[in-house]
């Protein structure tokens, strides 16, 4: 004798549902997890690898190049990364700096916003000073000339 166990469309609706939910219950506070590799986590591969590699077969040299290549490869991709991060952050910075005694329109979500520019801070994302208040330079869509 066999079992079978045959669902209906709406018995199988409520069998994902209560799935998804006992899921998302269990999984609460959990971080998502994360879909992309880094260079440590590159790296932590290579070292278990080489760690657990058969000494009497060890890996080919010409992989254990490229597995280098590839690491060196992502360390520097990394650091360009890195460094175009701080170059547009100085080049904001810097516009906005340029932008000290002229006049800007700016939007504030749905409001445009129009007055000199007072003052401006550089740390991080640069923000200025517009009739009283502090605005992302990123908000600012126009700068005039007085």
């Amino acid at each position: 004798m066999t079992l079978q166990s045959v669902l209906s469309a709406q018995e199988k609706i409520k069998l994902y549902d209560d799935v998804r939910d006992f899921n998302a219950k269990i999984n609460q506070g959990k971080k998502e997890p994360n879909q992309s590799m880094g260079k440590d986590d590159f790296l932590k591969i290579l070292i278990t690898q080489l760690s657990y590699q058969d000494p009497t077969a060890p890996l080919e040299d010409k992989e254990f190049i490229a597995q280098l290549a590839q690491f060196s490869t992502l360390d520097q991709m990394t650091a360009m990364a890195d460094d175009f991060s701080r170059l547009a952050q100085m080049l904001s910075g810097s516009q906005a700096a340029a932008a000290l005694g002229k006049s800007v329109e700016l939007m504030e979500g749905d409001e445009v916003i129009q007055g000199t520019v007072k003052a401006v801070t550089r740390e991080g994302i640069p923000q200025i000073m517009v009739n009283g208040e502090y605005y992302q330079w990123d908000q600012v869509t126009k700068v005039y000339e007085e």
